[in-house]
């Protein structure tokens, strides 16, 4: 595997070389290889965007179907490119800093809604604050009123719907995150996922989907850092999150 930066944004490539007898497999790979777009780069201090996008981008890419990159210019939301991708990664969120803005709003719910995936990860749930239909993208949204989380550490994730594509291969695992508890919205979604808090006793979504139009809508509030992200379970959460919303069934790999 190597990262080639382009134009203010890393690109991962596969690498090319192979074994021999892997050809037919690589033919494959290719016909129903996708394309994700990582955004970041704007985050509160708590998160190390510059530290967690690579490794959240390793762990995606490990599905040789999918290319991956990486733009840390959430301005870029609004480039009619976009649509090139077939799904967009959320990583970024800073409530001091404006949202990218009413064009990138439109942008993103019209790519979406056109057939494209969107995956949501951790404090993206509170990436357009001042946009009040988010929700309905995102299915849930981060709501300053509330708790924001349990104190950090470990925590179990249970598999609410093992029998969803999304979740292929996915079991109950630990984590050591920050157990989300300030999500609000109505919007009809499906938990795939969830945590129990030590705080209050309470069930939290921890992953879940929706339709938008067309498109498939994977939100999930794991993955505060490095280590959260290096867990191979919530790796392969997040490289099944963009398979699927990419219209592709997610490796066994």
């Amino acid at each position: 595997m190597r990262y080639t930066a382009a134009c203010g944004a890393l690109v991962i490539f596969l690498a090319s070389c192979s074994p021999a007898g892997t050809a037919s497999i690589e033919t494959q790979n290719k016909a129903q290889s996708r394309k994700v777009l990582i955004v970041t780069g704007v985050d509160y201090p708590g998160h190390k965007w510059k530290l967690t996008a690579p490794v959240l981008a390793k762990a995606i890419a490990a599905d040789k179907r999918l290319e991956v990159t990486v733009t840390d210019k959430p301005g870029d939301l609004a480039n009619d490119s976009l649509g090139d991708y077939d799904t967009i990664v959320l990583h970024f969120m800073d409530w001091e800093v404006p949202d990218p803005g009413p064009e990138a709003r439109a942008n993103l719910k019209r790519v979406v809604k056109s057939g494209k995936g969107l995956v949501l990860v951790h404090f993206a749930c509170g990436a357009f604050q001042e946009w009040p239909e988010f929700v309905e993208l995102a299915g849930r949204a981060w709501d300053p009123k509330l708790r924001g989380h349990d104190p950090h550490g470990r925590f179990t994730v249970q598999i609410t719907d093992d029998k969803h594509p999304a979740m292929k291969a996915m079991t109950q695992f630990e984590t050591v995150d920050e157990l989300y508890t300030c999500l609000a919205g109505k919007t009809p979604i499906k938990i795939l996922a969830k945590a129990r808090s030590k705080v209050d006793g309470k069930d939290y979504p921890m992953a879940f989907v929706l339709d938008y139009g067309k498109g498939r809508v994977y939100h999930s509030v794991l993955g505060h850092d490095v280590q959260a992200l290096a867990n191979p379970a919530v790796g392969r959460l997040f490289r099944n999150a963009c398979a699927w919303t990419a219209g592709l069934e997610p490796s066994d790999e």
